[in-house]
Order: structure tokens, then sequence, then C-alpha cells
């Protein structure tokens, strides 16, 4: 299906080849030639080549997002593999992303996502103001996954930081139940990101504590409570609110009451001082759940005999948080961009996830390859190497490669030509 390039130049002169197939009138042609062109981009050598070919990409893309909801988001979810891999592809395209009123509800919350990874602090003014407009629609997953996506850019671009906070503050004025939900949850990583820097904003929290029912924003203000209770007048009695229905809070809300109470009584002494007993009690007798217990025996075993130590277990420096969690798995990413215009690229899984004795494809090793290396998030790594399965297939020990629909054959180039080399594709 793919061959391999063997020496410089090789890649360069097949993707030359093929270029005209990304103004095919077929949809399904131009995602082809789209994947092929990705593939031989990891056997090029000058980074002027692949901006080249990058360049290349776009207007095809774009293209095809003209066509009907069905087809839009099957190029969403083949973008949202490319940009992970080349970012640049659709940098400057970002306005093609926003979405319209009438865009079904699966296309609009591809088009969020890649609107997030194409952010960057020279176009993020224009994306914050789409995705506050976004947050004042009625779809309430829409809107969820709007509110949240402001959150992640606060994250990811500190410029905008104080820009979205004061976005997320806007939004909770509204006192749109599930709004204001979303925002304390976003706001909570922002803190994490950015510590002792938006501390004003904690009394606009407190005052929306009746408001939250769900088990995901009940927990992210408990941690702000608990995190800031020295900074917080009234926190004991903020917790305390909380604990009266501790038995019967999901395990996410009681681990959260659990930790919170415990900086409490390392913060304030004196106002935990009647919190940490029964909380402790609670976990360690009255609730089924190990993980529970198992907390409550620590910090129980910790306060009774080392409080110098509790103290610096439960309030030492966490890691500050980043998008870079966000991103795929880079050796799942290659696969999947081998399957671009597949099902596989639309799920987001290898093939042999949903289909039976499939094999995933890997890139192969050649010259060209092994002399390249591939830098993944920021992070510099040598190409892994298949050698072994190289071996059996160059050998002819090809068992059961020529039956699976799944596995990359191997077309040696030598002198043959572009034409020649096209019909093995």
């Amino acid at each position: 299906m793919l061959c391999v390039p063997q020496e410089m130049g090789d890649a360069e002169m097949l993707c030359e080849r093929i270029a005209p197939r990304l103004q095919h009138a077929n949809s399904s042609v131009v995602l082809t030639a789209v994947k092929v062109i990705m593939y031989f981009m990891n056997y090029m050598t000058k980074e002027e080549d692949i901006n080249m070919n990058c360049r290349k990409l776009s207007p095809p893309l774009v293209t095809i997002l003209s066509n009907g909801p069905e087809v839009q988001y099957v190029a969403l979810r083949n973008i949202l593999l490319i940009i992970q891999k080349r970012p640049e592809v659709l940098r400057k395209d970002m306005k093609v992303f926003f979405c319209k009123y009438n865009d079904p509800i699966y296309v609009k919350l591809a088009k969020l996502e890649i609107m997030f990874r194409l952010a960057n602090a020279s176009n993020v003014d224009h994306v914050l103001s789409e995705l506050k407009e976004y947050a004042t629609e009625v779809d309430v997953d829409f809107v969820r996954k709007a509110v949240r996506s402001i959150g992640r850019l606060a994250v990811k671009i500190e410029v905008t930081a104080d820009k979205c906070i004061s976005a997320l503050l806007e939004l909770i004025q509204t006192k749109v139940n599930y709004v204001v939900q979303e925002a304390i949850v976003v706001i909570k990583d922002i803190f994490r990101k950015y510590p002792n820097q938006y501390e004003s904003i904690i009394g606009t929290l407190c005052e929306n504590l009746d408001n939250l029912d769900e088990p995901e924003a009940k927990s992210a203000m408990i941690w702000i409570i608990g995190q800031y209770a020295d900074r917080i007048v009234n926190s004991e009695e903020l917790l305390d609110d909380y604990l009266f229905t501790f038995l019967e809070e999901p395990v996410e809300v009681q681990l959260s009451l659990l930790t919170a109470t415990v900086k409490l009584f390392i913060k304030k002494p004196t106002a935990g001082q009647s919190l940490v007993p029964k909380v402790l009690k609670w976990a360690t007798e009255d609730v089924d759940n190990p993980d529970l217990r198992d907390r409550g025996y620590i910090y129980w075993r910790l306060l009774s005999t080392d409080p110098t130590a509790a103290k610096t277990v439960v309030l030492s420096e966490k890691p500050r948080i980043s998008t870079e969690s966000d991103n795929m798995e880079p050796s799942l990413l290659d696969e999947l961009l081998l399957h671009i215009s597949s099902l596989s690229s639309i799920y987001h899984k290898s093939p042999q996830t949903f289909i039976h004795h499939s094999k995933p494809r890997q890139l192969i090793n050649s010259p060209v390859l092994n002399s390249r290396n591939t830098v993944q998030n920021g992070k510099q790594r040598k190409t892994t190497l298949f050698d072994a399965e190289l071996n059996d297939i160059t050998s002819g020990n090809l068992g059961n490669y020529e039956s699976n629909p799944y596995h990359v054959d191997v077309v040696n180039i030598g002198d043959r030509t572009p034409n020649n080399l096209l019909l093995d594709l």
C-alpha cells in the first residue's frame, strides 16, 4: 500500500506527483492524497520541504469543510489528528472553524476542539471572543464545552489568562446553573496553573455555593476552599455545610472533603479541630470505599504521630498543570495518521481495537527515516524502528501479512519511475 523512500529526494519527488490529487472533486480522493503526503513527510530531511507541503494541504482541507455536515465531521476528525502532528498546516485558517448557528452539535464540538488546538498568542483574542459568544447559546453541551475551552485557553496561553478569568467571571454573573458549575471547574485548573495570582475572585465563587449540585463542580469548589483555607475568613463554616451530607456524597466529593478538612486543620488548627475527628471517623468506619478509607487512615496516622510530616505531605507543592496531557500518545498518533480517511481516524482508535486479527500500520525503517529525529510535544525522540518486521517482509517471510488489510507493504523504490511508484500506492 505504501512505498518506503530509501534516498533523500524520493519522498519530495513522490509528493510532487501526488499534489495534483489535492484538487480532485471527490473528497475521499483528497483525504487519501493528504494521508499519503503526511506519510511521506516523515521521510523528508529538509524543513523547507516539509513546510512547503504543509502549505499545500491547507486549501484542500478548507474546501472539504464546505460540504455537508457528515463530510465536514469526517474531515474535522482527521484534521484533529493532522494538526497535532503538523499544527502549521491550518494555523492561518482559524476562522474557517468558527461555528455557524446551523451547524449540528457534533460538528460544533469538533470545531471547538480544533479552535483550541490552533489557538496561539496572535489569534487568541478572536478565539476568546467567539467562545464567549458560544457560552451564551442554548445548547447545554455546546455551552459547557465553550466554557471549558475558555479555561483551557487560560492554562495554555499565559498572556491571555487575565482575559479568560474576566470572561469566566462575566459568565458566572449570569447565574445560569450549568455555566456557573463549569466555570468553577476550570477556574480550579487556573488556580493550579497560576498559584497566588487570582485569589481575589474567591469571594465571587463562594457566593455561588448553593448552586452547585454536580460532583465535579462540588469537588472543585471544595478543593479551592481547602487550598485557600487560611485566606477565606469563614472557610470552616463553608466546609461544615458540605459535611452535613458527607455520607450521601459521591466518592469524588468525599475524597475532596477529606483532604480539604485536613488542609483546614493544618492551616487553621483552632478552626478545624472540631471537623477533623468526625470526618476521619466517617472515612474509616462508615464508608465502604477502600480508597477513601485508606486515605483516612493515612491522614489519621500522620496527624497523630508527626504533624510536621503531615504538613509536608498535605501541603506539598503541586506540579503545575498543562494542556500537554490533552495530546494523543505519539505512537498512536503516528499510527492513526496512516489511517486518515478511514474509521480509525474518526474513532481516534487503532483498528485492532474494533477489527479482529488486524495489525497496526507502522512507519517502516529506511536510511532516510533513520537519519531524522522526530520531535513530539517539545521533546526529542528517535523514531521507533521495526527492524524485525521489516526483515520478515523483505526476506519473503510474509506470513499473514498479505491477507492483512492493515499492514504496510514495503516497496523498494530503486530505479522505478514516479508513475510506476504511484501505481503502488
